[in-house]
């Protein structure tokens, strides 16, 4: 099993298996080139030496190749783990970023790259995250509003990332929705037609887009479809009519069928 790539070490020169320091390995197969070696400059062959030889991860952890060390940063003590905060490339930060407790995570909270940022607030307690609301980045600002106490989920409304503001609206108490049904996107505005008790819907009924009215047609009261039976969208007028045919179907069926 050789993964179609030749041999080479991280700086993409050959192996030379004669001066490497796991000979011992070697002899007991636990090391080999082309397969799981630590050597090696592809990833997969460095994890499957991990994989196997767990107990020697506390041993590269200042290794020159990146991937060497956040490859043994996931298998390291976790007492070791702290001092790669500090480490120049991001993915070994977010290697130990992963395996520390949550009270470490503090010091990476404003860290240069994004995925670093994301990995920690997928970890920081919901309590801590409000100091990450305002991120740079639209994505850890979307696992933020994934994870933030419902309390404080209303100073997100008006982010300037729809993506930000359907997070919103997932999870925001319904009560709270309303100032979101004017959201200039309408893939917001159809999650709030999605979770708006039926009762106040009604300001949505003429929404610009279709896909927002469809939403309201399948929830809003079939007393209150109003233009959506006459609807511009086939879509939307089918749902509606739909819509309004139920209550009738439903009385017919309670009163035994039509004389």
């Amino acid at each position: 099993m050789n993964d179609d790539f030749a041999p080479l070490d991280w700086q993409g020169q050959a192996l030379d298996c004669t001066a490497c320091p796991q000979q011992a390995l070697q002899r007991a197969q636990r090391c080999r080139p082309g397969h799981c070696c630590v050597q090696d400059r592809y990833a997969r062959r460095v994890e499957r030496f991990f994989a196997i030889n767990p107990e020697r991860a506390n041993d590269f952890l200042d290794h020159p190749y990146f991937e060497v060390r956040a490859l043994a940063a996931q298998r390291a003590d976790r007492f070791r783990l702290p001092a790669l905060l500090d480490d120049p490339d991001e993915t070994v930060r977010c290697s130990a970023a992963q395996r520390l407790p949550e009270r470490y995570l503090g010091t990476l909270i404003a860290d240069p790259h994004r995925e670093v940022r994301i990995r920690v607030a997928l970890h920081l307690a919901p309590e801590r995250l409000a100091v990450m609301m305002n991120d740079q980045d639209y994505y850890v600002r979307v696992v933020v509003a994934r994870r933030l106490p419902e309390a404080l989920l209303a100073a997100l409304r008006d982010d300037p990332e729809a993506q930000v503001r359907i997070a919103v609206a997932q999870r925001l108490r319904p009560t709270e929705l309303l100032p979101m049904i004017y959201d200039a996107d309408p893939a917001v505005r159809a999650v709030v037609a999605q979770r708006l008790p039926p009762a106040l819907l009604g300001p949505l009924r003429e929404d610009p887009h279709w896909q927002v009215r469809y939403e309201v047609a399948q929830r809003i009261g079939a007393h209150n479809l109003g233009g959506l039976l006459t609807d511009d969208e086939a879509a939307v007028r089918e749902m509606a009519r739909q819509r309004r045919a139920q209550p009738l179907v439903a009385s017919i069926t309670a009163g035994g069928g039509s004389a």
